[in-house]
């Protein structure tokens, strides 16, 4: 199987150390994943905001760069729903079906590894208490389920603890916090406070859009919970901590 990784935008510029986290983890399960150099963006921030046209060069480039690969994994539901339920759109407006390729191809990581790969036990160690947040993209467009959580529940030294209203969005939403700041605030603070009330010394998340959201509440509140992707505490061994 010929393997790409999608880093994303956000974890290329700001969380740099998720995108090696994967390929830690896929290399230790075995899996030689390539990062194709002329990756870009998923064109979310387009397609959501409107602009289907401008968003067309963006798709372009991406199934230019992730052509002839038979699966494309992603440590974000968020660009990955995007992949799958957008670019479609823009193929049909753009009259090139092409431009659909990459859309079945396409796994959020926790997908990946369950899914395609078969494994729950990655062999990782984080001796840490944990909550999970489900996010809206991974949890209502993709339906990855309870994947992160058996992950997680394998993972050894890990005490996982139940993230009350788990199923609530945190509010972030991209452009949605900025258009509607108030909103969002006060969802990212409900958020915070189910947080705070597990216990947990790390909130865990499969994407990082997410985490800095939340994590810039909990920060400010000085609850003293970080925040981590998914990745990175499943590439996580004892040899790290």
């Amino acid at each position: 199987m010929k393997v790409a990784v999608l880093v994303t935008c956000i974890n290329d510029a700001m969380f740099p150390d998720t995108g090696k986290s994967v390929f830690r983890l896929l290399s230790r399960l075995g899996v030689e994943a390539d990062f194709p150099q002329g990756q870009t963006c998923c064109a979310q921030p387009m397609v959501n905001t409107g602009y289907f046209d401008e968003a067309v060069p963006v798709v372009r480039a991406f199934t230019d760069a992730f052509a002839g690969y038979d699966a494309i994994v992603t440590p974000s539901g968020s660009c990955a729903g995007s992949v799958r339920h957008q670019h479609p759109i823009i193929a049909r407006r753009a009259k090139d079906e092409r431009l659909a390729e990459g859309a079945p191809k396409v796994y959020e990581l926790s997908e990946f590894l369950v899914d395609v790969l078969g494994v729950t036990d990655v062999g990782a160690y984080f001796p840490h208490r944990v909550t999970y947040h489900p996010t809206c993209h991974s949890l209502r467009m993709l339906r990855v389920g309870d994947k992160p959580l058996q992950l997680l529940k394998a993972v050894r030294g890990l005490d996982l603890r139940e993230l009350p209203a788990a199923r609530e969005c945190c509010g972030f939403g991209g452009t949605f916090a900025m258009k509607n700041a108030e909103t969002s605030t006060a969802m990212g603070a409900d958020k915070a406070r189910h947080v705070r009330e597990t216990g947990a010394e790390v909130l865990v998340a499969g994407d990082n859009s997410c985490l800095l959201h939340i994590g810039g509440m909990l920060s400010r509140e000085r609850s003293g919970v970080r925040v981590l992707h998914l990745a990175d505490v499943l590439a996580s061994t004892e040899e790290d901590a």
